[in-house]
């Protein structure tokens, strides 16, 4: 089998590169033939490659963490940068887009052997899947072992999963809200979100491409999730109980005619950011992968699972969190071999301040995990 990585002229250092890894065999028993890795890189490999850093995105994230040659924000930029905790003037950072995504990797937009995109055809994909595409795409890069693993909300997940499938390429391991497994309650929220989708009557059991997107149910979905990503306290002090400008909730002939609460219009604006942005199969494939998350799976007990890694962990969670729960942080932590802090993000936002947040933990990352 014949793996190439696709490469682009300078500049080089937050663009977007193609990697084909060949076919791949997954968990579910899916089979996909040629699987294409989109991925971004900033700084310099060293000549052991020992200086590599592989920072994964979360649900809906891209590969493009900081900006690099490009004047696009990244979306950790307090994280990753020149002279950020993660500096790219020392480390080479790698980021990946997931098989299944549609930012560029093998996903159900993608076109099929056939030609035709895959569609409902697309199979389950797991986020070990997901580890074994990129443990392919590192052997390619000349990476034998990451300096560090890791990522945030799903993408502390594959960090996981990295650091349990492959310990000798993991030598530190970041996990940033998330637990060890996604719970009932978390896998419920994501069935809702699927099943927005699917009832959409434009989705066409996944064959909408060349035809009317999904959009409402896609955009119903991310209104969903995004419930779930922010804390009551935030979304009370933000908006309480107003109406949106020029509106009035308690005014309409009809129930279809009243106007809209200032909360009803953030979620509304928040489903049409991520309509113009993200594929809704993706949606889905990622979302069952991330309720496939569970770093036990055939592997034993947490603690049984856990002692085969070799990682140096850093574990954190945002206190405000109602989503991935500090306390699932606190299980895995207590899980893992050796003594294991969770580094608590304290902001009143609820799970996006993994995001917002990070550097609240800059000085901690730096001295625990990065030094």
């Amino acid at each position: 089998m014949t793996v190439t990585v696709t490469r682009t002229t300078a500049p080089e250092h937050g663009i977007v590169r193609y990697a084909s890894i060949g076919s791949l065999e997954l968990e579910s028993g899916g089979f996909l033939p040629d699987v294409t890795l989109a991925y971004e890189t900033w700084g310099t490999l060293n000549a052991d490659g020992s200086n590599a850093i592989l920072i994964e995105h979360a649900l809906t994230g891209s590969t493009h963490v900081t900006r690099g040659d490009t004047d696009e924000e990244g979306w950790w930029e307090h994280l990753a940068g020149p002279g950020a905790p993660v500096d790219t003037d020392r480390f080479f950072v790698v980021s990946i887009n997931i098989v299944g995504g549609c930012y560029g990797s093998t996903g159900p937009s993608s076109a099929a052997p056939d030609g035709q995109p895959w569609g409902s055809r697309f199979p389950l994909i797991t986020l070990r899947d997901s580890t074994e595409a990129e443990a392919r795409l590192a052997d390619q890069l000349g990476i034998s072992s990451w300096y560090a693993v890791l990522g945030g909300s799903m993408g502390g997940a594959r960090a996981l999963e990295w650091a349990v499938t492959f310990p000798e390429r993991v030598q530190r391991c970041a996990v940033i809200a998330v637990g060890a497994a996604s719970t009932a309650e978390q896998i419920a929220f994501a069935h809702a979100q699927t099943l927005a989708i699917r009832q959409d009557p434009n989705f066409n059991s996944g064959d909408y491409y060349g035809g009317p997107c999904p959009e409402d149910g896609l955009a119903l979905a991310r209104r969903i999730a995004h419930i779930t990503y922010r804390s009551a306290a935030e979304l009370e002090s933000r908006f309480g109980r107003e109406a949106q400008a020029s509106e009035s909730p308690l005014r309409g002939g009809v129930l279809a005619g009243r106007g809209r609460y200032q909360v009803e219009s953030y979620l509304d604006h928040q489903g049409s950011k991520l309509v113009q942005r993200f594929d809704a199969n993706s949606y889905i494939a990622l979302t069952e992968a991330l309720m496939s998350h569970d770093v036990c799976r055939g592997r034993g007990t947490l603690a049984e699972t856990l002692a085969r890694t070799t990682a140096r962990f850093f574990v954190a969670a945002v206190e405000s969190d109602r989503l991935y729960f500090p306390a699932q942080s606190r299980q895995l932590a207590e899980a893992l071999p050796g003594d294991v802090d969770v580094h608590l993000i304290q902001a009143p936002i609820g799970h996006d301040g993994f995001l917002t947040e990070i550097g609240q933990l800059g000085a901690q990352l730096r001295s625990d995990l990065l030094a």
